[in-house]
């Protein structure tokens, strides 16, 4: 179960605690889904799908934590994707990957980050590379950005995850009629739905 957080700590503590809490919940949202689900464009609206989001943050995580921050290289699959020619790789080979894979890419990007912002003694501390073409941000502003981004994210994985279940719902509700009015036809009288029949819908209903 994720932990929120404490609602009383210091401002670090504060700022850690809550982006913490948005990591977990994108992996959790990884949670029993196959490579299809991973890999599935949900939405009519858009070509996102929850591997692509994960992969980004995942993404997200390196580039302000490791490029900016700490101003080193940045580390695989980034160092050798083609970026140049795909500014959005991580979103599109993110099909390519498995739940599992995608799990562990994210929360090894996590552990990284981490580690680099526990290397700071002071929010104040500024990054190793500048950005938007000015100075360094500060690790405040990176953590306030990182919690940003990812509970930005977090709502659309949640909206992917309620389409997936919807979809996945879809054709067991549509068989509920069609059982009823064979049963009907069967004993002679009103359709009326078996035990069997409030099982699939309640199962329906819950995903």
């Amino acid at each position: 179960m994720v932990k929120f957080p404490d609602v009383a700590a210091d401002e670090r503590s504060t700022l850690e605690q809550f982006l913490d809490f948005h990591r977990q919940c994108v992996l959790d949202t990884l949670d029993g889904l196959s490579h299809v689900d991973a890999a599935a464009t949900l939405l009519p609206a858009t070509e996102l799908t929850i591997g692509g989001i994960v992969k980004h943050l995942a993404r997200v995580e390196d580039f302000w934590f490791q490029e900016k921050l700490l101003g080193v290289p940045p580390p695989e699959p980034w160092a050798s994707a083609p970026l140049d020619v795909d500014p959005d790789w991580d979103f599109h080979s993110a099909g390519q990957d498995s739940p599992a894979d995608l799990h562990e890419l994210y929360a090894a990007a996590c552990r990284r980050s981490r580690r680099a912002a526990a290397g700071c003694s002071n929010l104040s501390d500024r990054a190793a590379r500048p950005s938007f073409g000015g100075g360094p941000v500060s690790l405040r502003w990176i953590f306030v950005h990182m919690i940003e981004e990812t509970a930005q994210h977090r709502g659309h994985l949640d909206l992917l995850r309620d389409a997936l279940a919807r979809r996945a719902a879809a054709p067991v509700a549509a068989q509920l009629p069609a059982q009823a009015e064979r049963l009907g036809g069967e004993e002679g009288g009103e359709p009326t739905p078996s035990d069997d029949d409030d099982g699939a819908l309640d199962q329906a209903e819950a995903r």
